[in-house]
């Protein structure tokens, strides 16, 4: 049985969600090194001082937003592969996913870019295995679709198309007008098994 939050644990999981989504937006907008716990509070609606009791530095909170965006990629990921009909299926949808993860998270792809050598070593380190561990996810999915190719050039293809999707907050511009996830579906599609 499942047990309804209260209103104080919700509340609190709700501002260190803001904190996240804050230090997000703070960090890719001026780098970790530029951004202080007094900044982070601040963008949060909080004192420095209480960005505490949710983390214990700053350095814990680059951290928490790297390691669970990976940690939340790796789970989505092996979601979408198991709801899947048929492999075909499987890598569609792992594209959608992460098409959808990148136009949706801008600024968490450029911290990662910008600031991942800021992570302790054993944050690194998770963040890194977690990589991989979607990575691989998507090339045994490939492995399914094209059996004679070598897993290293799955890999090299799977690297590509997240080099291509997470690009986006870099080169595309939002528009109302333009919804660039079906070129980025389609281009995707093309990467990985023309």
């Amino acid at each position: 049985m499942t047990t309804l939050p209260t209103a104080r644990t919700q509340a609190k999981a709700d501002r260190r969600a803001m904190l996240l989504a804050s230090a997000a937006r703070l960090f890719a907008e001026r780098g970790f090194d530029r951004v202080s716990i007094e900044d982070l509070g601040s963008a949060a609606g909080v004192s420095g001082p209480a960005v505490y009791r949710h983390f214990p530095s700053k350095q814990a909170v680059l951290a928490a937003l790297l390691v669970e965006v990976s940690e939340n990629l790796n789970e989505g990921g092996r979601r979408v592969v198991s709801a899947a009909g048929s492999d075909a299926d499987a890598l569609r949808e792992l594209i959608r996913f992460h098409v959808d993860f990148a136009t949706a998270n801008p600024d968490v792809i450029r911290v990662q870019d910008r600031d991942l050598d800021s992570l302790a070593d054993d944050d690194r380190h998770a963040v890194r295995t977690l990589q991989r561990g979607y990575v691989e996810l998507w090339v045994s999915v490939l492995a399914n679709l094209q059996p004679t190719t070598d897993p290293a050039e799955l890999r090299i293809r799977a690297h590509a198309t997240f080099g291509l999707i997470n690009s986006t907050p870099h080169s595309a511009r939002p528009s109302p007008n333009t919804d660039i996830r079906p070129l980025l579906e389609q281009m995707a599609w093309a990467a990985l098994v023309s």
